[in-house]
């Protein structure tokens, strides 16, 4: 059997191909084919005649007739999940198919990567503009169950595949969010996610901002017509937003450096388990402004790629929180199938030398953000009146809170006080002051709220701060 094998480099987060065939981490490098490596020994052709005569006995004598295919589907993904590494992963052909697909233009789902961590399932972070990030999807969010089904212990694949589904339908999650002693509900309405991965606006004079959500086939190209649109209207230092950027393609991500780090400075070293290293330099000369990045718990693989290159190789400061962490090299080994195996085989530092696996970059101005932005959209069934105690009760009194207004508490049990001030909220916002949670308040708070985190965006503002001090130098 002939196999082709294809580089991943910096693979974060293998086989995320949630619901939106998240494709977290993961960094194609469309390098040579690689050659499949040491020859078996005489032991491991041993093991090989045990697996071939479990596979024969099974064939032959199992008590119902047994899909070949399905054993030898199985017989690999064992053998990748013995590894007991959470990036390595075998895909049938359907499941690598989605994930490919997650790094084209478009694709249908809910619109985020996540991984698997000790069993659990967990959002690494949602797609900008995704179904997922409207309905509310944090990063680090673990996601128990869909439409009522648990997901503890399950394979990421296997997890995969109930989260996703075709636009229309309706993904019921329950998630446990760090610093939520409640269990939220989240309901995501599949939808085709459009992978437009970079925004740009002029925040101030002078001052442009480019948001990359990932590194896809096309971010390269967007990238050069946003800098290019930007410079036309007279920016002069960059905000670099990388927050909840999972990650893509490697080379997206080494054209986006060469537009940034000066000195032909090294934008990432790969070492093999050899101690072999593949560095990676700018073809830049010169930097062409000042440039300040943003990033938090959701940027990972490329993005900390960049981000370190950025903060060690050109010494521009990062603003927000700690990256997510990502630091190992994954490889991908394609079947004339279609179904495919990921695994780890190197490594990738920083260039100094820094290996961030489970640490992530530590920002040169850290923000900490207020805690309403940890909370979910508001989303209610039936109305909610006062004596009532409810998960959707705590969030609307943090709101409130957040807002002005004076709930009175924020533990969820609806007050007295709490309704007064939802009617004072209502009032102002021309609805029926009921002092009665509806869905028409509920989606006034959301606009509200949202609203809000835009207006005050407390790590864009640090980020806009320190910019302007470094334009001033």
């Amino acid at each position: 059997m002939q196999v082709r094998f294809r580089s991943l480099v910096i693979a974060v987060v293998l086989a995320l191909i949630v619901g939106s065939a998240g494709t977290y981490g993961i960094l194609q490098w469309r390098g040579d084919l690689l050659s499949p490596g040491v020859p078996l020994t005489a032991a491991d052709r041993a093991e090989f005649e045990k697996l071939f005569r479990s596979f024969q006995t099974l064939k032959a004598q199992y008590y119902q007739p047994v899909d070949d295919a399905k054993l030898v589907d199985g017989a690999i993904g064992g053998m990748v999940q013995a590894l007991g590494d959470p990036f390595s992963s075998y895909m049938d052909r359907s499941t690598a198919q989605q994930f490919h697909e997650s790094l084209g233009s478009s694709f249908e789902g809910i619109g985020a990567e996540v991984k698997s961590e000790n069993g659990k399932i967990v959002v690494v972070a949602p797609i900008k503009g995704s179904p997922a990030e409207k309905a509310g999807l944090r990063a680090n969010d673990q996601i128990l169950s869909v439409n009522g089904k648990s997901l503890q212990g399950m394979n990421v694949n296997d997890a995969v595949l109930l989260i996703r589904g075709k636009k229309g339908t309706v993904a019921d999650l329950e998630i446990q969010r760090p610093g939520v002693k409640d269990v939220l509900h989240i309901k995501v309405v599949r939808d085709t996610v459009p992978l437009t991965t970079v925004d740009a606006s002029m925040v101030e004079p002078g001052i442009g901002r480019i948001a990359i959500t990932q590194f896809n086939e096309n971010t390269g190209k967007e990238f050069d017509d946003a800098l290019a649109k930007l410079q036309a209207q007279g920016m002069r230092g960059l905000i670099l937003d990388l927050r909840g950027n999972p990650g893509g393609y490697l080379e997206a991500c080494l054209e986006i450096a060469n537009k940034l780090i000066p000195n032909h400075g090294i934008i990432v070293q790969v070492v093999d388990r050899a101690g072999q290293r593949d560095v990676h330099r700018s073809t830049l000369d010169r930097a062409p402004f000042p440039v300040v990045a943003l990033i938090d718990g959701g940027s990972a693989s490329a993005a900390e790629i960049l981000a370190a290159a950025l903060q060690e190789a050109a010494h521009d400061p990062l603003v927000g929180q700690k990256s997510f962490g990502k630091g190992t090299v994954q490889t991908e080994l394609d079947f004339p199938d279609g179904s495919n195996i990921k695994y780890t085989m190197a490594k990738w530092l920083t260039p100094d030398g820094n290996w961030i696996h489970q640490k992530g970059i530590q920002p040169n101005y850290p923000v900490t953000l207020p805690y309403y932005w940890q909370l979910p959209p508001l989303s209610i069934t039936r109305p909610i009146t006062p004596d009532s105690t409810d998960t959707s009760v705590k969030i609307m009194q943090n709101f409130l809170e957040a807002l002005g207004y004076f709930p009175g508490r924020t533990d969820g049990y609806f007050s007295s006080q709490t309704a007064e001030a939802l009617r004072a909220f209502q009032h102002a916002k021309g609805l029926s002051p009921t002092g009665i949670l509806d869905q028409d308040t509920a989606a006034a708070l959301n606009d509200a709220v949202l609203a809000k985190e835009k207006q005050s965006d407390p790590v864009m503002q640090k980020g806009i701060e320190v910019l302007k001090s470094l334009m001033k130098t």
